[in-house]
């Protein structure tokens, strides 16, 4: 606390990243992060980049990544945003559409990030809880609010709506934005861009760092119709007008155009995905349907909290977080097949000893 803080910042209570250990030997499966490398068309790409034009600043529009993004899903680059990570989207969008003076709508189990944003720009929120099988019910999202935003699929369940789905949504507030954050879209939902064309109300935000395994880079975006895409826009050129360097740019052009490493990378998270889903109900975990590169599990003899504890004395960090909704579950990252198998038998051993 400080008497130089703003009263806004005396109220903020900042959002808490995932652990970055520095452990030797490390099973890191609590931020969601590929087991796998970048592109190596993307790596490439970047160390190309770091040459004498770095003292040149950035192209500030991100010509040539927002266009290969529009040509991949059948868009045009007007209809593209990108930002520092998808964060900084969210947080553009945040503050570009939903000062409206009525709530903005967000489950109660949720990136907690939402409630950060709310708090910085001082926007009301309500919370809508989810389901008895922590799911997303469409219904409970009707009447006034400002916007609403659907993690889809939701973290950390990892739960998805199908498009039918997010169509109600669009059509249930047709004068406010939707915004789906579709950080883990890519392993296994359905993508709300398909629906960017008929509805100029929908913002559908992605990243880079999950399935093309660049969260070093901070590149996240976004696909909407140009007139929610020029309201990014102003803010961020009143914000900071070159949010991607040269490096981010190039590494994440050519992760785009390398569509084999793409999609391998991620059969290979899904693949992974099922076996350890099912090897965790083996040993008793419950396991919600997963369509994201994580899984969420329950045990109902086992404390979370306690069983996050024992496997990082093994050199294992899963994610636990507290509240009232999530303090009984853990969220675990799909590694490789060698890392899950590593969990699973450290997982037996802790069951089988506090039996």
């Amino acid at each position: 606390m400080s008497r130089f803080w703003s009263p806004l910042v005396h109220r903020l209570t900042p959002y808490v990243p995932g652990e970055q250990p520095k452990m030797a030997d490390l099973i890191k499966l609590n931020t969601n992060e590929s087991p796998y490398g970048p592109s190596p068309r993307a790596l490439e790409a970047m160390k190309a980049a770091a040459d004498d034009s770095m003292r040149l600043y950035p192209d500030p529009e991100a010509t040539r990544l927002r266009t290969v993004l529009a040509e991949r899903v059948g868009l045009k680059a007007e209809n593209v945003f990108v930002g520092n990570g998808s964060d900084e989207v969210l947080a553009h969008a945040f503050q570009a559409f939903f000062a409206h003076g009525e709530p903005i709508l967000f489950a109660d189990v949720t990136y907690s990030f939402y409630k950060v944003y709310c708090g910085l720009y001082d926007l009301p929120y309500r919370l809508v809880p989810l389901n008895a099988e922590m799911g997303i019910d469409v219904a409970d999202y009707a009447g006034p609010c400002s916007g609403v935003v659907l993690a889809n699929p939701n973290a950390p369940t990892g739960i998805a709506l199908d498009l039918n789905e997010v169509r109600r949504l669009l059509e249930m507030h047709p004068d406010r934005v939707v915004l789906v954050d579709e950080a883990y879209v890519d392993f296994g939902a359905e993508s709300a861009v398909a629906l960017v064309k008929d509805y100029p109300n929908l913002l559908v935000v992605q990243t880079f760092s999950k399935s093309r395994a660049l969260a070093g880079a901070r590149v996240g975006f976004a696909f909407a119709q140009p007139e929610l895409i020029e309201g990014l826009t102003r803010v961020k050129d009143s914000f900071n007008s070159y949010p991607l360097d040269r490096i981010a740019q190039a590494g994440a052009t050519a992760a785009v155009e390398d569509e084999g490493w793409f999609l391998d990378s991620v059969e290979k998270v899904i693949t992974t995905r099922k076996i350890l889903s099912a090897k965790l109900a083996e040993l008793g975990f419950k396991v919600l349907p997963s369509q994201a590169n994580f899984v969420y599990v329950h045990h109902a003899d086992r404390d979370a909290a306690e069983l996050a504890a024992d496997l990082r004395e093994r050199a294992i960090i899963v994610r636990h977080l507290r509240g009232v909704r999530t303090s009984s579950w853990l969220r675990i990252t799909v590694g490789t097949d060698q890392q899950c198998e590593m969990l699973l038998s450290a997982l037996r051993d802790i069951l089988l000893r506090n039996r």
